[in-house]
């Protein structure tokens, strides 16, 4: 089984930095698309991004600018920089990947626990 193992999340103050990175924990034979999503309270679960490669990422319109997603292919491990964090980036963020674990085997999607994020105003 894939497990996809999260670290980074905390408390910190408005303004400041976070830096989440996403491990998949054993040997797989590819990785197509990782990203992360993120529940708010009281919202549902939202994509915040999500790469591909280092040309073909994706963020979503309230992050833009401040958050920036890359990923170490050597080390199957999928990094969400956050920058300028706001009240309203509260939230669990969830690593995602869709993951092959032979070549012959099709994509499954896998997801992390979740790590906290809280951003103090």
């Amino acid at each position: 089984q894939v497990q996809l193992v999260e670290s980074g999340g905390g408390l910190v103050r408005a303004g400041g930095s976070l830096r989440l990175s996403c491990a998949a924990s054993e040997s797989i034979f590819s990785i197509n698309t990782m990203g992360w999503y993120r529940l708010r309270p009281g919202k549902q679960r939202e994509l915040v991004a999500a790469i591909i490669s280092s040309s073909s990422t994706n963020v979503a319109d309230p992050v833009k600018g401040r958050f920036t997603i890359s990923r170490d292919n050597a080390k199957n491990t999928v990094y969400l920089q956050m920058n300028s964090l706001k009240p309203e980036d509260t939230a669990v963020y969830y690593c995602n990947a869709v993951v092959r674990r032979c070549s012959s085997c099709p994509g499954l999607n896998y997801w992390g626990q979740g790590t906290q994020v809280t951003v103090s105003s």
